[in-house]
């Protein structure tokens, strides 16, 4: 009986390091699909077959190259892919704090979602950079700091076309906007669509790296998309913007009332009970045409 045991213990433990294995070749593709890193891996794969075939062909030359070689390797695959093993490692560190109890972000995000709404309308480029867990200290130190409350009426008016504060990303920490103007490091990934400017390659480098949620307005077409993990997501409607920032921030964010689209020299009775109003001190019609950003 003894000997029954043990084997069906040994076989079980088989089966969980052959399911471990394969858990993690699995995440590993994941990773790396539609990244730069999934050529460079394949072009690693045919250098290992090369070097293969070079042992078992008894190629001298070669095997003393790749025995000298081959202890470089680990170093040199840690530089090539060190924007993916970053990633992955604030990944999973954000899973075990979130499993560890972390609370879910509290904070009100909904002015983000009136101002691209407001972007959307009046086809105005912007780029904004919601901070999580990975600090965005370097970012932030290369644009204007602001460190001022966030708020519709402040995004309506940094990203005005006539500001000077238009061009960059608007870096997002918790209810504070950290900075204004800010660079942020273009995505390299070649199976991007050759359609996506710098503001947009831009905004998925920013998630590449770094765990942040970038949201960004076309200013040639007023198209709403959202950028996490190196991916994006084009022609969101206002609703799924809320919902995707109200999942990704584990958190439910309330439907607020929208600002209905009026002329420039008329002013709708819903307009006048549109949250925005109530965000901006009253106005005249035409100050408060001015206020916003023209298209």
């Amino acid at each position: 009986m003894t000997p029954v045991i043990t084997s069906w213990t040994q076989g079980a433990w088989v089966a969980l390091d052959i399911l471990l294995v394969a858990l993690i070749i699995y995440q590993v593709l994941v990773m790396i699909r539609g990244t730069r890193a999934a050529p460079m891996l394949v072009g690693l794969v045919v250098v290992s077959v090369i070097f293969y075939f070079a042992r078992i062909g008894e190629l001298t030359t070669l095997n003393w190259v790749v025995s000298h070689v081959l202890p470089y390797l680990v170093f040199a695959l840690i530089v090539v892919f060190q924007s993916e093993i970053r990633h992955v490692l604030a990944d999973l560190g954000r899973r075990l704090t979130f499993l560890g109890g972390s609370s879910a972000e509290s904070d009100s995000y909904d002015d983000i979602v009136l101002a691209a709404n407001l972007f959307s309308q009046h086809q105005t480029g912007a780029l904004i950079v919601i901070e999580r867990e990975i600090g965005l200290r370097t970012h932030i130190e290369s644009g204007v700091p602001l460190d001022a409350r966030l708020s519709y009426d402040l995004l309506a008016t940094i990203f005005r076309p006539s500001a000077p504060l238009h061009d960059g990303a608007v870096i997002v920490q918790k209810d504070r906007i950290a900075a204004a103007a800010c660079f942020l490091p273009l995505s390299m990934n070649p199976l991007l669509s050759t359609q996506l400017g710098t503001r947009h390659r831009a905004g998925i480098g920013i998630t590449e790296e770094t765990d942040a949620i970038a949201v960004i307005c076309s200013e040639e077409s007023g198209a709403i998309s959202l950028a996490i993990g190196g991916a994006i997501e084009r022609d969101l409607t206002v609703e799924q913007l809320r919902e995707r920032l109200g999942s990704e921030l584990r958190r439910y964010m309330a439907p607020v009332t929208l600002p209905t689209s009026i002329g420039r020299n008329s002013e709708s009775d819903a307009a006048l009970d549109s949250p925005l109003r109530e965000a901006a001190p009253q106005r005249s019609s035409q100050s408060g045409s001015e206020s916003e950003p023209r298209p």
